[in-house]
């Protein structure tokens, strides 16, 4: 059953949409009339380039896997699950790969098809009604967003540090209303990545491709 948002089969969308949360949270930008804290917080993330750390997964049946990430933008991430998982989400600015390297499996996608697309760009428009709410604690400041137009009617919601800024978590709520929540942990901004980071290898991913035909 394909997303029907994007044209992208199910599960892949919402390993997309995992992703694309973090990417949101990476590239904030001027969010217009919202509140002050989620200024305060676009402007501390509009000056993150690189971001890498580690992540723990929680589904809504209660499975829990984790992984690494790498964000460099604009245009590329790279999000390694561990074993059993066999997982990974790449993009080198161009083009999408969903791998399981369990199944063997690779399902590619132009990036401008994909609501990666749009956070990973330059500067990302929150504007308007995309921001649903926004909540500050003593700890922590949390910001829900909506945009039916990228990801249907599922929300996300992020919660921030609320003195540095950092983002701590987010939980996206799909259109049944499952949560999956996602943490982050010992996350370096302003690091420098090597090329292949970021590579997909069109050829492999060619190759299985024919292979499953």
């Amino acid at each position: 059953m394909k997303d029907r948002v994007t044209g992208i089969p199910g599960r892949c969308a919402a390993m997309i949409a995992v992703v694309v949360a973090a990417l949101c949270a990476a590239a904030l930008p001027s969010l217009g009339a919202t509140p002050e804290s989620a200024q305060r917080i676009a402007s501390h993330f509009s000056s993150v380039r690189t971001m890498t750390g580690e992540f723990v997964q929680f589904g809504p049946r209660g499975e829990q896997t984790g992984g690494k990430f790498y964000i460099e933008r604009p245009g590329k991430i790279r999000f390694d699950y561990e074993e059993p998982s066999g997982f990974r989400v790449t993009s080198d600015g161009d083009s999408v790969v969903i791998q399981n390297k369990k199944l063997n499996t690779a399902d590619l996608y132009p990036l401008s098809k994909t609501p990666l697309k749009l956070l990973l760009d330059e500067r990302i428009d929150l504007s308007g009604d995309k921001v649903q709410t926004v909540k500050e604690d003593t700890d922590l400041t949390t910001i829900k967003m909506v945009d039916k137009s990228v990801f249907g009617n599922a929300t996300i919601t992020m919660m921030f540090d609320s003195k540095s800024y950092d983002l701590r978590q987010w939980t996206i709520t799909d259109a049944q209303g499952k949560d999956t929540t996602v943490m982050i942990f010992n996350v370096k901004q302003g690091v420098t990545f090597d090329p292949s980071v970021f590579k997909i290898d069109y050829r492999r991913v060619d190759e299985i491709s024919r292979q499953k035909r």
